[in-house]
Protein backbone atom coordinates (compact mmCIF):
# COMPACT_ATOMS: atom_id res chain seq x y z
CA UNK A 1 0.00 0.00 0.00
CA UNK A 2 1.69 3.29 -1.39
CA UNK A 3 -1.45 5.79 -0.12
CA UNK A 4 -4.97 5.57 1.52
CA UNK A 5 -7.74 7.65 2.26
CA UNK A 6 -11.47 6.58 4.32
CA UNK A 7 -13.62 8.84 3.78
CA UNK A 8 -17.72 8.65 5.11
CA UNK A 9 -18.74 7.06 1.45
CA UNK A 10 -16.05 6.44 -0.45
CA UNK A 11 -12.66 4.64 -0.40
CA UNK A 12 -9.21 5.35 -1.74
CA UNK A 13 -6.26 3.19 -1.95
CA UNK A 14 -2.87 3.48 -4.01
CA UNK A 15 -1.33 0.05 -3.89
CA UNK A 16 1.13 -1.70 -6.41
CA UNK A 17 0.84 -5.35 -7.27
CA UNK A 18 4.04 -7.37 -6.04
CA UNK A 19 4.67 -11.06 -7.90
CA UNK A 20 2.53 -10.85 -10.93
CA UNK A 21 -0.24 -10.17 -9.53
CA UNK A 22 -2.86 -8.39 -11.40
CA UNK A 23 -4.01 -5.44 -9.62
CA UNK A 24 -8.02 -6.49 -10.37
CA UNK A 25 -7.66 -9.92 -8.22
CA UNK A 26 -5.98 -7.79 -5.39
CA UNK A 27 -8.95 -5.71 -5.35
CA UNK A 28 -11.32 -8.53 -5.86
CA UNK A 29 -9.78 -9.90 -2.86
CA UNK A 30 -9.68 -6.53 -0.37
CA UNK A 31 -13.47 -6.38 -1.49
CA UNK A 32 -14.12 -9.69 -0.37
CA UNK A 33 -12.13 -9.56 2.90
CA UNK A 34 -13.10 -6.25 3.70
CA UNK A 35 -16.90 -6.70 3.09
CA UNK A 36 -16.73 -9.76 5.56
CA UNK A 37 -15.16 -8.31 8.25
CA UNK A 38 -16.94 -4.93 8.60
CA UNK A 39 -20.74 -6.92 7.63
CA UNK A 40 -19.79 -8.72 10.71
CA UNK A 41 -18.51 -6.52 12.96
CA UNK A 42 -21.97 -4.62 12.50
CA UNK A 43 -24.00 -7.65 13.09
CA UNK A 44 -21.51 -8.28 16.26
CA UNK A 45 -21.84 -4.64 17.92
CA UNK A 46 -24.94 -4.03 20.20
CA UNK A 47 -24.02 -0.13 20.50
CA UNK A 48 -24.52 0.29 16.12
CA UNK A 49 -27.71 1.65 16.47
CA UNK A 50 -28.05 1.61 12.70
CA UNK A 51 -27.30 -1.88 12.66
CA UNK A 52 -30.94 -3.49 11.46
CA UNK A 53 -31.18 -0.45 9.03
CA UNK A 54 -27.74 -1.07 7.60
CA UNK A 55 -28.11 -4.99 6.99
CA UNK A 56 -31.07 -4.74 5.56
CA UNK A 57 -29.93 -2.53 2.75
CA UNK A 58 -26.89 -4.61 2.09
CA UNK A 59 -29.24 -7.82 1.50
CA UNK A 60 -31.34 -5.85 -0.83
CA UNK A 61 -28.04 -4.78 -2.71
CA UNK A 62 -27.44 -8.09 -2.55
CA UNK A 63 -30.50 -9.30 -4.10
CA UNK A 64 -29.91 -7.14 -7.02
CA UNK A 65 -26.67 -8.60 -7.75
CA UNK A 66 -25.93 -11.93 -9.51
CA UNK A 67 -22.72 -12.73 -7.77
CA UNK A 68 -23.46 -11.53 -3.97
CA UNK A 69 -25.27 -14.14 -1.59
CA UNK A 70 -26.23 -12.24 1.38
CA UNK A 71 -24.51 -8.91 1.95
CA UNK A 72 -23.63 -6.36 -0.65
CA UNK A 73 -21.10 -3.71 1.24
CA UNK A 74 -18.88 -2.44 -1.73
CA UNK A 75 -20.24 -1.28 -5.24
CA UNK A 76 -19.40 -3.37 -8.14
CA UNK A 77 -17.60 -0.13 -10.01
CA UNK A 78 -14.71 1.45 -9.21
CA UNK A 79 -12.60 3.65 -10.74
CA UNK A 80 -9.46 2.48 -10.93
CA UNK A 81 -6.61 4.57 -12.69
CA UNK A 82 -3.43 3.49 -13.58
CA UNK A 83 -0.77 5.53 -12.33
CA UNK A 84 2.41 6.13 -15.51
CA UNK A 85 4.77 8.20 -13.55
CA UNK A 86 5.97 9.39 -10.64
CA UNK A 87 4.77 12.88 -10.95
CA UNK A 88 1.12 11.73 -11.54
CA UNK A 89 1.52 9.25 -8.56
CA UNK A 90 2.27 11.89 -6.25
CA UNK A 91 -0.65 14.31 -7.55
CA UNK A 92 -2.76 11.34 -6.56
CA UNK A 93 -1.72 11.14 -3.22
CA UNK A 94 -1.48 14.76 -2.60
CA UNK A 95 -5.29 14.55 -4.23
CA UNK A 96 -6.66 11.56 -1.74
CA UNK A 97 -4.48 13.21 1.43
CA UNK A 98 -6.20 16.54 0.97
CA UNK A 99 -9.75 14.83 0.75
CA UNK A 100 -10.58 15.46 4.51
CA UNK A 101 -9.01 18.93 4.63
CA UNK A 102 -11.47 19.59 1.97
CA UNK A 103 -14.04 17.80 3.56
CA UNK A 104 -13.71 20.49 6.16
CA UNK A 105 -12.88 17.07 8.50
CA UNK A 106 -9.46 18.47 9.31
CA UNK A 107 -6.86 21.57 8.86
CA UNK A 108 -3.99 19.12 8.42
CA UNK A 109 -4.39 16.41 5.83
CA UNK A 110 -1.83 14.17 8.57
CA UNK A 111 -4.44 14.94 11.25
CA UNK A 112 -6.77 13.25 9.89
CA UNK A 113 -6.69 8.97 11.07
CA UNK A 114 -8.10 7.43 8.66
CA UNK A 115 -5.46 7.50 6.05
CA UNK A 116 -1.70 7.07 5.43
CA UNK A 117 -0.82 11.50 5.62
CA UNK A 118 0.48 11.04 8.79
CA UNK A 119 3.30 8.57 7.30
CA UNK A 120 3.89 11.04 4.11
CA UNK A 121 4.63 13.97 7.60
CA UNK A 122 7.26 11.19 8.92
CA UNK A 123 4.64 10.17 12.00
CA UNK A 124 3.41 6.89 12.83
CA UNK A 125 0.34 5.86 10.77
CA UNK A 126 -2.66 3.77 11.26
CA UNK A 127 -1.73 1.06 9.12
CA UNK A 128 1.58 -1.02 9.35
CA UNK A 129 3.90 -1.35 6.17
CA UNK A 130 2.99 1.39 4.42
CA UNK A 131 5.53 2.02 1.28
CA UNK A 132 6.02 6.27 1.31
CA UNK A 133 6.46 7.24 -1.93
CA UNK A 134 8.94 10.68 -2.42
CA UNK A 135 8.89 12.78 -5.11
CA UNK A 136 11.91 15.29 -5.79
CA UNK A 137 10.40 16.40 -9.54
Amino acid sequence: IIAWCIMTNHVHLIFRSVKGQHPSLLLGDFKRFTSKALVKAIENNPRESRREFLLEQFKKAAAKSSNVKEHQFWRHDNKPIELWSNKVIWEKISYIHNNPVEAGLVYRAEDYVYSSAADYADEKGLLEDVVVFRYYG
